[in-house]
Order: C-alpha cells, then structure tokens, then sequence
C-alpha cells in the first residue's frame, strides 16, 4: 500500500530528499519477501468491466492471485516473477491502463466516488487531468507520490490532504487548495484543471531554479500562493457500504480480494466501477438484488461493524522490514472487539504504510506486543500504550472510542 502523506506540517523542516524516489509502478516493480509488486494507477478510481476482468486476469496469471486496494483507490498486484514486466505491460496497455510509459506513476488522482451527492460528476475533471498529466513532458518530473484529489464538494477526498484538491462550488465555481492550506483560491470550474496544472508546473520550475528537492507542496510552503477562500473542517466520509443512491457500495477486508472475487465483482457492476481511497468500491447503477451474490462471494455489505475504516499495511509474510504478521493480529483484534470507532491502522513497521489522513488509532508492531496511540489527538491526550498481543483489542477497542 502507498503511505498516506506523512505528518509533515506547514512549516515544518523539509524532510530529506536525499535517496530516490522509488515509489513503485505498473512498469516499476518494487522488490518484496513474496516477490515483485505493481502498483497500477487508476486515476479517479475508474475502471470498466473489461478493465476490471483484465486486472483479475494478470493477477491470476502473473502474480499470488489477489488485487489490493490502495489508500488512493489505485491496484497492487503481488507475488510477480521478477521478470515478468514487459508480459504485465502488454496486458495493460491492451486493456487501456497504460496510456504513458513514461508518466503511469504520476497519475495520482483521487475523486469523490459518488453517484450524486455532490454539485459535480467530477469524472469529467478526472479525465481531463489524466490526459493533460500525461501530454505535458514537464509532468513527468513529479514524485510517484504526488496527488491529486478532486472533490465533488461533498467535502470527502478533500480531506485527504492531498498536494492539490479542486473542490467543486454551486453554479460552475471551483476552488484549488494547494497542500494543506486552511485556505483556497476560487477557480472558474471549466478552467480549474488548467490552473491546478499551472501551480504545480510552476512549483517544479522553481524547484529546479533554486535546486531544492521535494516530493510534496506542503514542504515548501513558502512557494505556494495564498488562498483568499477560508475552508471549512471536511466531512472525509466514505460511503457507506450496501445499497446507496445510485448503486452499490461494497469493501473487503484490507482491500484485498482474490481474482474469482474481482470477477464476481464486475459481474455485478453496471459498464463501470469506482475504486475508492477508503479501499472500498462503488458500483453506480447496479440493483441492491446484486449485494447478495457480493456478500455470498465475501466482500463487506453491511455498515457499522468493527472492520468499518480498519485498515493495515502488508505485514509478514509479505514484507520483510514488517515486524509482525499485522494482518493476521488485526483480524484477531477486529473479530475479539466487536466495535468501530475513529479510523484505525496497523503498521508493521514507522513507515506505516498506507495510514489514514486525519485523526486515527495508530498501533505499531514493536516486535514485543504493539504500541497504540491515537494520532492527531489534542495535547494532553496522545499518551501511547504498549501491550502484548492478548491485550490488543481491548486497547485498540478503548482508542477507537476516543471522542475528546
């Protein structure tokens, strides 16, 4: 799973820029304990039928056999031959997934889910950025981890803090947050893909004048334009899983799904589904008659359970700098709880990838037990705890219900 922007806040010194940026790709494969990993870019979630069965198929004959959700609604496939890259491209260029060689690991883009809700089907902004990323030979430069959210004005990816957020406005108004601004700059919506453009164009124009290094907006605040638009708190809320306006909305634990799943899954869609940075899809058009054949097939259907905005890295086996099988120990924890609560993440390690934005329960795998604590807390209340395995769930449950 790709880390969540880390905590870096305004302000805050850059951090160092020194290694690489090995952020993995469709074309880029990154080296794990259960062989290689591609990370296929799905900008807005978007995907059709077909492309859905062809994913299910390259994982099923090139890879363990499973497809995993990303925090930014994109695919990892796992378990590939080391050499089976130039067999994987041709898969997916044939299916239409990999429309730029040389761009497929900046097409970061997260959108509002949807259907309805918003002020916009913010799909057409989708794909106007994606096809303008990928025509622009300056775009290329951009960090594998740079990202982009477009927000129906539902106020939901807006709250992932991405590098650049357009929000949707009633009657064809925009704004564009750059970072994590607590303020925005109003935006004609049919231009506001050129002006979120223009900003990160000239944000790596500067970068390479002054010779600075950085992945993302937010460490160098001093280069962004002020906003004039003062923001509110955004909801950040996922959809609710089952039958919800305009579709269906499904999950499957850490996101992960096996390929007969997946073809369950596009057996069940109507022409389109939609990936969604909570590791969850949404099926617009398809009949609630459909939740019975998803849930017989193991996917989520039913809000309000603990494994409700739980989530966790790959752990071990898979990961080799993991100190824990985290997976296993947090299905434990969920199953033995029985309650939700605020977002909660299990990490095998500090990188903690693929954590939530916001506030969440953080519990870290210390190679003796976990440590918990829940992050973004106020002052005075972000006292951590370490416990064995055994005393897990009672302390992750006692986190999840935090409300001060």
């Amino acid at each position: 799973m790709p880390p969540t922007p880390d905590a870096t806040a305004p302000g805050a010194a850059v951090p160092d820029r020194g290694r690489a940026d090995a952020c993995p790709g469709a074309l880029r494969l990154h080296t794990a304990a259960d062989g290689a990993l591609a990370r296929v870019r799905l900008p807005g979630g978007l995907l059709t039928v077909d492309q859905a069965r062809a994913l299910a198929g390259a994982a099923a004959a090139l890879g363990d056999g499973a497809l995993e959700i990303t925090s930014r609604g994109n695919i990892q496939l796992r378990g590939l031959a080391p050499d089976c890259g130039a067999e994987l491209g041709e898969r997916l260029r044939s299916a239409g997934l990999l429309p730029s060689d040389t761009h497929e690991r900046v097409r970061n883009i997260v959108a509002s889910p949807g259907p309805g809700g918003g002020y916009t089907d913010v799909r057409a902004w989708v794909r106007e950025l994606d096809t303008k990323l990928c025509a622009s030979p300056w775009a290329a430069g951009l960090s594998g981890k740079f990202l982009f959210a477009l927000d129906d004005g539902r106020g939901d990816v807006a709250a992932l803090n991405a590098d650049v957020t357009l929000i949707a406005g009633p009657d064809g108004s925009a704004l564009l947050r750059l970072g994590r601004s607590a303020a925005a700059r109003p935006v004609p919506a049919a231009r506001a893909v050129d002006a979120a453009l223009a900003v990160v164009r000239d944000f790596l124009a500067v970068l390479r004048a002054t010779g600075r290094e950085a992945w993302h907006l937010r460490e160098v605040p001093d280069l962004l334009p002020a906003g004039t638009v003062r923001l509110p708190a955004f909801a950040g809320t996922p959809p609710p899983l089952g039958a919800v306006p305009g579709g269906l909305s499904v999950a499957q634990r850490f996101g992960s799904a096996s390929a007969a799943q997946w073809r369950v899954l596009a057996d069940a869609a109507e022409g389109e589904l939609r990936l969604t940075p909570w590791r969850g899809v949404v099926l617009p058009g398809a009949p609630a008659a459909r939740l019975a054949d998803l849930a017989a097939a193991g996917f989520r259907t039913v809000p309000g359970a603990a494994w409700e905005r739980a989530t966790a890295c790959t752990g071990l086996p898979g990961c080799g700098s993991s100190r824990a099988d985290v997976r296993a120990d947090a299905a434990g924890a969920l199953e033995a709880a029985g309650t939700g609560g605020l977002p909660v993440h299990w990490s095998g390690c500090e990188r903690r990838c693929g954590h939530p934005a916001g506030r969440w329960v953080d519990v870290l795998a210390t190679g003796q037990g976990y440590r918990v604590v829940v992050q973004g807390a106020p002052p005075g209340r972000d006292t951590a705890v370490a416990v064995t395995n055994e005393e897990m769930a009672e302390a992750v449950a006692e986190a999840r219900r935090t409300t001060k």
